[in-house]
């Protein structure tokens, strides 16, 4: 263990570390450095037992498709706990990324299933030390500021509905099998730490697949 984390600690020097480390000023420095400890602190909670809770994972609470004139919009409310590694994590320098997949098939008995539309959205969760405010982003775009980390991760777990396909996209009449899942993107974290999150079963923070039907309108 100790060997596995000072490889990691090394790889995360060589990425992170600026070339000139003395020319960049007390500013970049002690941000460079909160960084790094907010890394440290990812692998930890990637390698170390979580609190129970941890593994409860993301509930899908809420699946419903809803037509509009603009197209057919997912009205979704979902339900976790952030673990307290993770919140450290926020807390220097860490950005984590949500992401919800939506995905629309229609039954062909004389082939495979027809894979009508794929979608997905990715929000993201961060905290500036200055302000003291958390930030959740929407697609890289729609950008939101809360006073509480309890104010932000409701925005994530009963976000805006959103347009996950265009009118004229499914067909009037036709029953479609959809499968909805939301949970922590793992293929957002920083490259020397990628592996460890992947194959860690003690960092998952995502749910089941939620499978229904849908009668497009």
């Amino acid at each position: 263990m100790r060997n596995r984390f000072a490889c990691l600690v090394a790889n995360l020097a060589a990425h992170l570390l600026p070339t000139d480390l003395l020319s960049t000023g007390p500013h970049v420095t002690s941000r460079f450095f909160r960084l790094l400890i907010g890394q440290l602190l990812l692998v930890l909670a990637c390698v170390l037992p979580q609190a129970a809770h941890a593994a409860d994972g993301v509930e899908i609470q809420r699946w419903l498709i809803e037509a509009s004139d603009e197209g057919y919009r997912l009205n979704a409310k979902y339900s976790f706990e952030l673990p307290h590694d993770m919140e450290d994590t926020l807390g220097y320098g860490v950005t984590l990324y949500f992401t919800t997949e939506i995905e629309f098939t229609r039954p062909r008995w004389y082939w495979f299933d027809e894979k009508a539309i794929v979608k997905r959205q990715t929000i993201s969760l961060s905290y500036n030390v200055l302000t003291r405010q958390y930030h959740v982003t929407v697609d890289g775009n729609v950008r939101q500021t809360f006073s509480s980390l309890d104010d932000a991760l409701l925005r994530i777990r009963s976000p805006n509905r959103w347009v996950v396909a265009p009118r004229g996209a499914l067909e009037v009449g036709k029953t479609y099998n959809v499968k909805l899942s939301m949970g922590l993107d793992p293929n957002y974290v920083s490259k020397p730490l990628k592996v460890t999150a992947l194959n860690s079963s003690e960092w998952r923070l995502a749910s089941d697949k939620k499978i229904f039907q849908y009668k497009a309108e």
